[in-house]
C-alpha cells in the first residue's frame, strides 16, 4: 500500500514538470540584457559592466602657458583618441582646443602685438634695403601679417601672424593657425556660447529683469543751466543704454560722486571710459544724439547726470538687473534717483518763517538744545555745512530739499555745490523754509544693498537759520571732538 502511494506521487510530480516545460519557453527564447544574465551579481554593484569597444576621447590635458602676458593671448590643450576598435570610426570633434588668456590691458608704452611683429623685420633686409615697418590692414585676410614701410607707398605680406593675435581692432576674435576664431563667452576660441541679456554665459534670459524709463524734467530747479541727476544705475546692471537727443550734455559720476565724463563744466571727448569695473562707450553724433552704452555688469552704482543748456526733450535709459537685485532695488528706490519723474505741485515760500508744523500724526518737532548736544552732533555727523534751500518737494513719505551748498565746515565725504537732502518724514521736522540759509548737520545714508547713497537729515538733526554767531561758533569745534573720541575730517570743496 505504501509503495503504491509513492508511485502515484512520483507520477504526479513528473506530470507537473512536463506541463511547466510546455508552457514556459526555454532560455534561448527569452531576450535578456547582460545585467539579467548575472553581470551585476558577478562583478558586484560597485563595478561597471565590460568596457565599450568603441573609440573614444581621453580627458583633456592641462592648458599650455599663455602666448602673451597681457592684451589677450591664447593657450592650447589637447586630448587623445583612444583606439579600441580599428574598424570603428575615429573620435568625432577636435583634438585641440584654444582658450583666450591674460586679457587685461597692457601697461602704457607696450607696443601693440601686430606692431611688435612688424617691427621684428626692421633689422632684416628686403630687396637689399632696410625699412621701418608698421601694421597695415590690407583688407585681405585678418590673420595675415601685412606691414607698411614707413615713408614708402607699399606694404609687404610676411605671412601668418602669430597665434593669439587679434583678428582686427574692432573684432572679438583671435588668429589661430591663420584662421580667425571668435571668442565665446566661455573664453573658448571657436565656441558658439553667447552671453544672454542678463550677462550669463549660455543663459536663457530668465535670470534678470528689464528696467526702462524716461527722464522728463524740463529744466533744473535753479533755472536753465546746471547739472541735474537723471537716475542712479545700481550695482550689477548689464546692457546699459542712455540716450539724449537735445543740445544738453550727458554726464557720469561714480559712487563717490566724482565725475568721469563731462564733469565740472568741461566736455569730454567721445570714447571708452573705464568705470565701475566695466567699459562705458560715450558717443556723440553730429545730429546731437548722445549715448552712454555699457555691457556691464557694474561693480558699483553709477549716477547719470545731465548738464542743462536748453529744455530737456526726454532722456531715455534702460538696463537689466538680476532678479534679486531688481526686487531689492524696487523696494529701496526713492526719489533720490527718480525725483525728476514725480509730478509734485510747487510750494510757495512764505515771507516769514512760521512755527514748525504740528499735527496729531506728526507731533511736535524737537530741537537740539544746549551747547553740549550741538558739539556732539557736529562731531558725529558726516556733513556740517551752510546751505540755501532752493526748493522743497514731498515724495511719498519723505521730503526732498534742493540745497545750494554755500560753504562747508566739515565733510567726511565729497559734497557738491548742489545737493539733495532727504528727510524721512513729511512733517517739516526739522523745519526749513525755501530761499533761506541754514546751518545743517546731516549724515550719509547708504543702505545694505548699496542701492541708495544720499545725504540724510534726520528728524532730530541740528538745523539753525544761518547767523554770524552760529558761523563763529562752528569754526572752533574741531578740537572739541577729541573729547568724544572722534576725529573730524575736512575736505576741500
Amino acid at each position: 500500500m505504501l509503495w503504491t502511494c509513492r508511485l502515484i506521487c512520483h507520477c504526479l510530480a513528473t506530470a507537473c514538470v512536463l506541463w511547466i516545460f510546455k508552457i514556459v519557453p526555454s532560455s534561448s527564447q527569452v531576450q535578456r540584457n547582460p545585467f539579467q544574465w548575472g553581470f551585476v551579481n558577478r562583478f558586484g554593484p560597485e563595478h561597471s559592466p565590460p568596457l565599450s569597444s568603441r573609440n573614444e576621447w581621453s580627458v583633456w590635458h592641462s592648458w599650455s602657458p599663455c602666448s602673451r602676458t597681457c592684451g589677450g593671448g591664447a593657450a592650447v590643450r589637447t586630448r587623445t583618441c583612444l583606439i579600441r576598435d580599428q574598424g570603428s570610426p575615429m573620435c568625432p570633434g577636435e583634438m585641440r582646443q584654444y582658450q583666450v588668456c591674460n586679457t587685461q590691458d597692457c601697461p602704457s608704452g607696450v607696443a601693440d602685438f601686430r606692431h611688435f611683429q612688424c617691427s621684428a623685420y626692421n633689422k632684416k633686409p628686403l630687396m637689399g634695403n632696410y625699412f621701418r615697418w608698421v601694421p597695415f590692414y590690407s583688407g585681405q585676410s585678418d590673420c595675415e601679417l601685412s606691414c607698411l614701410a614707413e615713408g614708402q607707398n607699399f606694404y609687404y605680406n610676411f605671412g601668418r601672424v602669430l597665434d593669439g593675435t587679434s583678428c582686427h581692432s574692432d573684432y572679438d576674435g583671435l588668429c589661430i593657425n591663420g584662421q580667425c576664431l571668435k571668442i565665446g563667452c566661455d573664453l573658448i576660441l571657436g565656441s558658439e556660447e553667447k552671453t544672454d541679456i542678463c550677462g550669463v554665459c549660455g543663459g536663457k534670459n530668465i535670470s534678470c529683469r528689464h528696467y526702462h524709463n524716461v527722464y522728463t524734467t524740463k529744466y533744473p530747479p535753479s533755472g536753465l543751466f546746471g547739472y541735474n541727476e537723471v537716475t542712479m544705475i545700481p550695482t550689477g546692471a548689464t546692457n546699459i543704454k542712455v540716450t539724449d537727443r537735445s543740445n544738453n550734455y550727458l554726464a557720469l559720476r561714480n559712487r563717490n560722486y566724482h565725475y568721469v565724463i563731462n564733469g565740472n563744466w568741461a566736455i569730454s571727448y567721445p570714447g571708452v571710459y573705464n568705470v565701475a569695473g566695466t567699459k562705458v562707450h560715450y558717443k556723440r553724433a553730429a545730429d546731437n544724439q548722445e549715448t552712454f552704452e555699457s555691457q556691464g555688469p557694474t561693480s558699483e552704482d553709477l549716477h547719470i547726470m545731465v548738464l542743462f543748456t536748453e529744455q530737456n526733450l526726454g532722456i531715455e535709459y534702460e538696463y537689466w538687473l538680476p532678479k534679486d537685485y531688481y526686487i531689492q532695488h524696487q523696494r529701496d528706490r526713492s526719489s533720490l534717483q527718480e525725483y525728476g519723474e514725480v509730478s509734485v505741485p510747487p510750494t510757495h515760500p512764505s515771507t516769514t518763517q512760521p512755527t514748525p508744523k504740528t499735527t496729531g500724526k506728526c507731533g511736535k518737532c524737537k530741537k537740539v538744545k544746549g551747547r553740549q548736544n550741538k558739539v556732539k552732533q557736529y562731531c558725529q555727523k558726516d556733513f556740517v555745512f551752510r546751505g540755501r534751500v532752493l526748493s522743497k518737494k514731498t515724495v511719498g513719505k519723505e521730503t526732498c530739499y534742493d540745497i545750494q551748498v554755500v560753504m562747508t565746515y566739515k565733510n567726511n565725504f565729497p559734497i557738491l555745490r548742489r545737493e539733495y537732502i532727504w528727510v524721512p518724514n513729511t512733517c517739516d521736522c526739522p523745519y526749513m523754509s525755501e530761499k533761506r540759509e541754514y546751518i545743517i548737520m546731516a549724515r550719509r545714508h547708504v543702505n545694505y544693498e548699496h542701492t541708495l547713497n544720499r545725504i540724510l537729515l534726520e528728524t532730530h538733526s541740528f538745523v539753525r537759520p544761518y547767523s554770524p554767531k552760529e558761523d563763529k561758533m562752528l569754526r572752533d569745534l574741531d578740537k572739541e571732538c577729541a573729547k568724544y573720541g572722534i576725529q573730524s575730517t575736512k575736505q576741500n570743496h
